[in-house]
């Protein structure tokens, strides 16, 4: 072999020895994944607005918030005129139905007749149940109004 074929093969051999170098010194490692991204959010989306147009309207006494009051009130007053009108309808005809059945009259209960026992002692626990029927219904419809107003 000549010189120059000696001074190809060391060339050779010098790149080779060059790649398995740099094979050496670099070491495949997965590509660097980027941090994961983090939301900040000042706030809650999901919580309920706090200042709501109605209850400004309300707060402020603008002509809309006086008219959701009016209306809210008819509400109210409508429902107890209802009951009252019951109330004073059924205590009405009491004495009209002993007054045209003279046989209930004459019934007596631990002797006593049933129309004082009826008119007496009835009015007590009617007008109770009517009161406490009365605040149900009433504090049902306030709420009804609440809700209106914070949507």
């Amino acid at each position: 072999m000549g010189t120059g074929d000696r001074a190809a093969d060391e060339g050779r051999h010098r790149v080779k020895a060059r790649s398995r170098e740099r094979s050496e010194q670099i070491q495949y490692e997965d590509p660097p994944t980027k941090p994961r991204r983090k939301r900040v959010v000042l706030a809650d989306s999901r919580a309920p607005v706090t200042v709501l147009r109605t209850v400004v309207e309300l707060e402020e006494q603008t002509s809309y918030g006086e008219e959701l009051v009016r209306q809210f009130i008819r509400v109210q007053l409508r429902l107890a005129v209802r009951l009252w009108g019951g109330a004073v309808l059924f205590l009405a005809c009491l004495p009209a139905v002993f007054h045209f059945v003279p046989q209930l009259s004459e019934v007596t209960v631990s002797g006593v007749r049933l129309p004082w026992l009826v008119l007496g002692i009835l009015p007590f626990p009617l007008l109770f149940g009517i009161g406490y029927w009365y605040n149900l219904l009433a504090e049902r419809k306030e709420r009804d109004f609440v809700d209106m107003v914070e949507k």
